[in-house]
């Protein structure tokens, strides 16, 4: 069964007119449910994750300060979001949604979590609407719990996943990949173990050559027993922030590259939502909701 984390928190409202979509949070269940593509009992609704296994990615002062909201005014300014205690929960909620989703994708050999990928999160700071690293505490919780041995993070957001980079810039049993705009946020990039810069404009030819080109050597090179998927869907042609050429069939393919080749080698993924930011919502939802679709189509 696909399992899905979500929560009514995950939507959490912010001041209107702030830029980014929390409304596809709910939107996205519901169009699944709508479709036929899910049931209720795909759904599983995430508590807040233990604080032992968040000190066990970021550091102590830093989750202190996000406790105490005692953010400055620069560090708030450099996350995108005003600071609240409702925001900081949301967080932790998400990040118990992706190590439960994570430990689904062990049990059935895929899980889902609607919100997640917060790429942008580092050990001691938060960034581009990340307080905290999903992605990283996903991976170090299987890794602490010998649950596994090898985790390749396959970040395919327009964005660099600089705070994953930097999480594990020393930790060998976490092979980062990232393949993102070069010239867009973040300008300072960290280095993953593998980072494929685009060029603006690139189309879905061109994106999924280099696509293929890259990922199934991977499987050989990291021989990873884990995959953690950020499937940010800013690729698309249409979003405001991407600046990349990808349709909503590309962004698909894309999709199906990565679940096959998953499915292929058996090995166990957890998926987690990413970017998104199209001027007209129903793209995000349809370029998101393909992930779903074809998880149900390639393993169940």
């Amino acid at each position: 069964m696909l399992k899905i984390a979500w929560s009514p928190k995950y939507a959490h409202p912010l001041p209107e007119g702030h830029r980014f979509p929390m409304e596809k949070y709910n939107l996205l269940p519901e169009q699944l449910l709508y479709e036929g593509t899910v049931s209720n009992s795909n759904f599983f609704s995430p508590e807040a994750l233990s604080r032992e296994w968040i000190l066990n990615t970021h550091k102590s002062e830093y989750v202190k300060k996000l406790e105490n909201l005692a953010l400055s005014k620069s560090e708030i300014r450099k996350t995108g979001f005003p600071l609240s205690m409702e925001l900081v929960e949301r967080e932790i909620h998400i990040m118990h949604g992706s190590v439960q989703a994570s430990l689904y994708a062990l049990e059935y050999g895929i899980a889902m979590n609607i919100a997640g990928g917060t790429h942008h999160a580092f050990s001691d700071r938060g960034e581009g609407f990340c307080l905290l690293n999903d992605i990283a505490i996903s991976a170090n919780y299987l890794l602490g719990n010998n649950l596994v041995q090898k985790v390749l993070v396959v970040d395919l957001d327009v964005h660099q996943g600089n705070g994953t980079a930097e999480i594990f810039r020393s930790e060998s049993r976490v092979f980062t990949f990232s393949m993102h705009g070069a010239s867009n946020y973040p300008m300072h990039k960290e280095k993953s173990d593998l980072d494929i810069g685009l060029q603006d404009q690139i189309d879905d030819e061109a994106y999924l050559a280099l696509l293929d080109v890259h990922l199934e050597p991977l499987m050989d090179k990291v021989e990873p027993d884990f995959i953690i998927y950020q499937s940010g869907v800013d690729v698309l042609q249409s979003d405001k922030l991407g600046r990349l050429g990808l349709s909503i069939q590309g962004c698909k393919e894309r999709d199906k590259k990565v679940l096959d080749t998953a499915k292929r080698h058996q090995i166990p993924i957890m998926c987690c939502m990413g970017g998104g930011y199209s001027h007209k919502i129903s793209q995000i939802i349809e370029a998101h909701a393909n992930t779903y679709r074809l998880a149900q189509d390639i393993y169940f």
